[in-house]
């Protein structure tokens, strides 16, 4: 039963359910899209079918047993001493998929500083993996475009990214060619939530986090898209790594 009345009492919800009656109340069209929207992009079972959709299409949370060929990883900022959780996070997960590994595959990391990387990616895999990392630039345009000039494209890569930045990892990785899969490090936003009977006559929080990030990611790149052709921003940055 708590599970069941629980919902219904959050902030949002009450607004979901006041949106409602004011529709009904003042039948107004603007109150109505106002309503719609906000089921439409709070609802989870909506939202599931668009992870659904993302974790499956355009990035992946296994590699083939049998997989052969090389890793990068794009850099998640971090100083010349530490590194951020996003970055732990998309190293653990290549050295969990690594890990099996009977051959010396190739490693490589674009940051501005590799030292603190490197510190803690090389207890967690074996030791004939190869390490190669470098300033790609500042943005994951930069490093694409240093990638393309480094990298053998036909060789099959596994880039390994945050699950909120696999699209643009993705788009990029087909525009310059390269033989790749996109291999997303996970967060709680990317996860199904929770679709009881209740889901249906609620709206989740998490739902509007999801739909900001997939916009402003898919913004990203569809400008870079558009402007790439007559702009070359992407192709010019200081490429010295930092201790």
């Amino acid at each position: 039963m708590k599970d069941l009345i629980e919902p219904f009492l959050y902030p949002h919800n009450i607004f979901l359910w006041g949106l409602l009656f004011a529709v009904l109340r003042y039948r107004k069209t603007g109150l109505l899209l106002l309503f719609v929207w906000f089921y439409a992009f709070g609802n989870g079972y909506a939202a599931n079918q668009v992870r659904s959709w993302y974790n499956s299409v355009i990035s992946t949370d296994t590699v083939a047993a049998d997989f052969s060929g090389n890793y990068v990883v794009l850099g998640c900022g971090g100083t010349a001493t530490t590194i951020p959780d996003c970055a732990r996070s998309r190293l653990d997960q290549l050295s969990s998929i690594i890990s099996a590994r009977t051959d010396q595959p190739t490693v490589h990391i674009t940051t501005l500083f590799c030292q603190p990387y490197l510190d803690y990616l090389r207890p967690k895999i074996p030791a004939g993996v190869e390490l190669d990392c470098f300033y790609g630039g500042a943005t994951t345009y930069h490093e694409f475009y240093q990638l393309a000039d480094r990298l053998d494209r036909q060789h099959p890569l596994v880039f390994v990214s945050s699950d909120y930045h696999a699209f643009r990892v993705k788009k990029l990785a087909d525009q310059y060619l390269f033989n790749a899969k996109v291999f997303a490090s996970p967060s709680s936003t990317f996860r199904q939530v929770n679709c009881g009977a209740v889901c249906f006559l609620t709206v989740n929080l998490s739902n509007y986090d999801l739909f900001a990030k997939l916009t402003a990611e898919m913004s990203s790149y569809y400008v870079y898209a558009m402007t790439k052709g007559w702009l070359n921003w992407y192709k010019t940055s200081e490429t010295k790594n930092r201790p």
